[in-house]
């Protein structure tokens, strides 16, 4: 068993959040913190670990936000380190020195059951009753002062969408207002007998007797039996509806209008991600364009000027033409999240996909990949469950995203020919729908594989609370966007940066001096890198399929980002840049089109060599920034290069089935 971290200081008291999904409690951390919190990995877990700091009149407090559970029962990796935390068994973190139990105050059953578990633990204790203002337009009140009495502990009301709302539990958090249980409060379950008073002993105990029979059952009838009688006091009416939202539902859970209006709202996340982050995109590489040639003008010609504009600011660049994407798609998801919806598009798709191995909660990530792997691969955090979050990261990359764009376009424009299948269907088109197809019907088939491989008691069944509908908080989806840019700028970015570096280096040393603006010289110059080498080196490795040292060249550049093929291309073939980038595009589709095998008049790009190049971009990971990604979001090595070569093998192997086919 893991020890607990010691304290660094006597006055940094640790609070933590603690509650059911889908009960406010992120929002109220995120009124409680602001922008002071930070969002990092639990130590050996990829649970999401969020922290902030709140001014308080006896000291400032840690706050955690604990993933969000059902039950202190564990079946889940991120239930598990919610139960290890409160015990103070988890690596790296110093049990609390409280605890606030989030309640939704409009229906409190499963959070009273929640608190039932925690008032086990022997940690001081404060309730929360959150979103009052709902269970006052549902008439489902709850007499707070009654629940206090029942209950022993503290409760206080909160609006967790409103900083006015919070101010009742900032200001008992200020006053250390938090209760310690009684043994005489606890629920008594029939049949476990001699626990101790409560710690995290008695909670030990208490499990171990659980799991070891038939009492699991029993145990949750004799909480939930515990539950009714108390909201027999506290609760004024408990059949309260849920008025507008029952409504919506009926319409938007509809066997048939509620999967054509989750179509259209996805679609329009969809062309949102790509549409909105065009303009800020091409702000965002004008900039750095621009700088790029300031530095480049106010520095003489040379290594470290090329170092400089080509290795530093090309790679920054390359890391901050993602922030668009990804603020747009979670401003999307945060209010997909806070308005209730998100539930209810997990519950429309999740039995579908459940046939794969996945659940509903894996289509977002899935459908953002489309527009780019990286905010894709960093949506599936909203998925509470680490298996299937794995397998959606792993699958992520194999949808088609806009970087391979470029290349299929390119490869499409200059050697499939411009006619029409059934006479109104063109074949560029139908090629380009077809690696679209090819990639989610790719992705399927990993997950199903995938999932199978890592299943050990089939697949886990979940619960969905529907949520009533209600108004985003401005403020908690500016502070998410904010945590999650600048999240990906420091700690992504310096990864993706690094690689960059990297591959600069290798198609640039060593050096050819006074090369000149000659084409030829600059073509032998890169032939003679140490990328070039390489590409002459791999090349009995990929002459299978059809490729040349040339292309080796160009998938050794794209490791950076796909679409890096072109310009690599550009360079390999001294193709002569112009300021019209059709015209560069046009010619170095002229120049590929004209290159020939070493030794030979044998084209190098034949029908089945394109078609082969086609499928192996379709299918590899060929973006260091995705990989940085994985990396950082599963923290295992193992599973990043495994995922690199997986990938990269499986498109070896299809590319070259595929030109041995077409041949």
């Amino acid at each position: 068993m893991a020890e607990p971290r010691a304290r660094a200081s006597s006055d940094a008291r640790t609070i933590a959040l603690l509650g059911n999904p889908n009960v406010g409690k992120t929002s109220l951390f995120n009124q409680l913190t602001g922008l002071r919190q930070k969002v990092g990995n639990y130590p050996g877990v990829t649970v999401e670990r969020r922290e902030g700091r709140l001014s308080a009149g006896i000291g400032d407090l840690s706050l955690i936000d604990l993933p969000g559970v059902n039950s202190l029962a564990a079946r889940a990796p991120d239930e598990q380190v919610a139960v290890d935390v409160l015990a103070g068994t988890q690596a790296g973190v110093t049990r609390p020195d409280g605890v606030v139990v989030v309640i939704d105050a409009s229906r409190p059953r499963r959070g009273l059951f929640l608190t039932s578990q925690v008032m086990e633990l022997g940690l001081p204790t404060i309730v929360c009753l959150n979103m009052v203002d709902e269970a006052r337009r549902d008439g489902a009140i709850v007499d707070a002062g009654e629940l206090e009495e029942v209950l022993g502990l503290p409760v206080v009301g909160t609006v967790g969408t409103k900083v006015r709302g919070v101010r009742p539990l900032s200001e008992a958090l200020s006053t250390g207002a938090l209760g310690m249980p009684h043994e005489d409060r606890l629920v008594d379950v029939p049949g476990i007998q001699g626990l101790p008073s409560p710690s995290p002993e008695r909670w030990a105990r208490l499990r171990e007797v659980v799991d070891a029979g038939d009492l699991a059952d029993h145990e949750a009838t004799t909480r939930y039996t515990w539950v009714r009688s108390v909201l027999d006091r506290v609760q004024s009416q408990r059949n309260a509806t849920r008025g507008g939202s029952d409504r919506i539902d009926a319409v938007l859970l509809h066997p048939i209008v509620g999967p054509l209006a989750f179509l259209a709202v996805m679609g329009a996340v969809f062309q949102g991600v790509f549409a909105l982050a065009d303009a800020p995109i091409g702000w965002i590489e004008s900039a750095v364009g621009a700088c790029g040639q300031g530095v480049g003008s106010v520095m003489p010609d040379g290594l470290f000027s090329a170092f400089v504009v080509d290795g530093v600011i090309a790679g920054v660049g390359g890391v901050l033409v993602f922030l668009p994407q990804i603020l747009i798609l979670f401003f999307f998801i945060g209010l997909l999240e806070d308005s209730g919806y998100m539930t209810r598009a997990a519950f429309l798709v999740d039995r579908p996909m459940r046939a794969i191995g996945l659940s509903g909660r894996a289509f977002i990530p899935l459908l953002s990949s489309f527009a780019c792997a990286v905010p894709g691969i960093l949506a599936t955090r909203s998925i509470e469950d680490r298996r299937e979050r794995l397998i959606t990261t792993m699958v992520a990359p194999l949808m088609t995203c806009s970087a391979r764009l470029p290349v299929y376009s390119i490869l499409i424009v200059a050697f499939i020919p411009q006619q029409t299948v059934l006479g109104f269907l063109g074949l560029q088109g139908l090629v380009m729908l077809g690696l679209y197809l090819f990639g989610m019907a790719l992705g399927a088939l990993a997950a199903f594989f995938i999932d199978r491989a890592l299943r050990r008691a089939g697949l886990q069944s979940g619960i969905l609370e529907m949520a009533p509908y209600r108004m985003p908080g401005v403020r908690s989806v500016v502070i998410r966007l904010w945590v999650r840019g600048s999240q990906f700028v420091k700690s992504a970015g310096t990864v993706i940066l690094l690689m960059s570096i990297v591959v600069w280096g290798l198609m640039t040393f060593p050096r050819t001096e006074d090369v000149g603006d000659d084409p030829v010289a600059r073509a032998e110059a890169q032939a003679n890198t140490a990328a070039g080498r390489i590409g002459k080196f791999i090349e009995p490795a990929i002459e299978p399929l059809g490729y040349d040292w040339r292309i080796g060249i160009g998938l050794l550049g794209s490791l950076a980002a796909r679409e890096v093929f072109v310009s690599t291309m550009n360079v390999v073939y001294a193709v002569e840049e112009t300021e019209d980038e059709g015209a560069t595009a046009r010619g170095v589709g002229r120049a590929m089109d004209r290159a020939r095998w070493d030794g030979s008049d044998r084209p190098v790009y034949d029908l089945a060599t394109v078609l082969s190049l086609l499928v192996f971009y379709a299918i590899a990971l060929q973006c260091l920034s995705t990989v940085a990604v994985v990396y950082r979001e599963t923290g295992s090595v193992a599973w990043t290069v495994g995922q690199f070569a997986g990938l990269t093998a499986l498109a070896w192997l299809c590319a070259w089935l595929t030109y041995i086919v077409a041949i």
